[in-house]
């Protein structure tokens, strides 16, 4: 009984997800001050290396069909004050497969020695593919829940600002400007739907000793008819090559998350995240894995550790 209701919320959440346009339908990521490229073209070559970053996140583990989110970026600076990057991202949402393919450019205003000020754009394909058929329903005729497409594609583009220094940061960004919220009355053949989602991302870190620093940073994301999301996180770095830090994301979820530099060039991490809502008592919680890369040149030093 337990593992039918399940299923039919599933369903719900996953029709609402393609027929609708009044939720958040981005991926999110506890470590995401790892992969910022991924919601800002502008953090592209940011890192004054190579940078290759892999996060995987398994939301609400022993929940049938969960979200799944596997993102990879590869950024990389370039001469003339360019960077250049590409983001891969994969979601799963029960029978839902959506995967976003991006290349991201950035041009930086150099303010001084330790001030950069970067504007990007973003481009790409959007894949969407389910077999919502699939769902179990009680209502055997209803259209809504007898879609099946695949290899739906939508190109669309995206904008950034960064701003960054040795101990803050600030940015805005818009990932995916083209809104194709005109498709979403379409049960036959139906259209992917894309709704524009606004990201407002903050933080630094306050070095408290020689071997202590605690980073404070924070994520908005908006979106038009869903409630303003609050990501809060807060670090401390200890001897530049340990990360302890907890998170909150307002009304939904509570976390910690630990991060250790194995080498000068890679660092890894994990986090686990619990439901402070209604689904708490119907999950086992959320895990999600990180492994960043960087690939050092003799000709440029990158800062190492980077801590955002």
């Amino acid at each position: 009984m337990k593992t039918t209701i399940k299923t039919i919320v599933l369903g719900a959440v996953a029709t609402f997800f393609i027929n609708t346009a009044t939720a958040q339908q981005e991926a999110q990521f506890t470590q995401y001050l790892d992969n910022m490229m991924y919601y800002n073209p502008a953090y592209a070559g940011s890192n004054d290396a190579l940078n290759v970053s892999l996060l995987h996140r398994q939301q609400w583990a022993g929940f049938k069909g969960a979200p799944m989110s596997t993102t990879l970026g590869v950024h990389s600076p370039l001469p003339n004050n360019l960077g250049v990057g590409l983001s891969v991202l994969n979601d799963r949402v029960g029978p839902v497969n959506a995967t976003w393919i991006n290349a991201d450019f950035s041009y930086s205003l150099k303010i001084s020695n330790k001030e950069r000020l970067s504007f990007g754009l973003k481009g790409g394909v959007n894949l969407l593919n389910g077999d919502i058929s699939s769902l179990y329903k009680h209502d055997q005729g209803d259209d809504v829940l007898n879609i099946r497409y695949k290899n739906q594609a939508r190109f669309n583009v995206g904008a950034g600002v960064y701003y960054h220094s040795d101990q803050f940061f600030a940015g805005i960004a818009i990932p995916r400007i083209i809104d194709n919220i005109k498709d979403a009355n379409q049960l036959v053949n139906p259209k992917y739907i894309s709704q524009r989602h606004y990201y407002f991302t903050i933080g630094g870190y306050i070095e408290a000793n020689r071997s202590l620093k605690i980073r404070p940073s924070a994520m908005v994301k908006m979106t038009q008819n869903a409630p303003v999301a609050i990501d809060a996180n807060l670090a401390f770095i200890l001897s530049e090559n340990l990360w302890l830090g907890a998170n909150y994301r307002v009304l939904e979820s509570a976390g910690i998350y630990v991060q250790c530099l194995v080498s000068k060039q890679t660092k890894i991490g994990y986090a686990f995240e619990f439901s402070t809502g209604q689904l708490r008592s119907h999950n086992a919680g959320t895990h999600e894995l990180m492994i960043s890369y960087n690939v050092l040149s003799k000709k440029r030093r990158a800062a190492t550790p980077r801590h955002f």
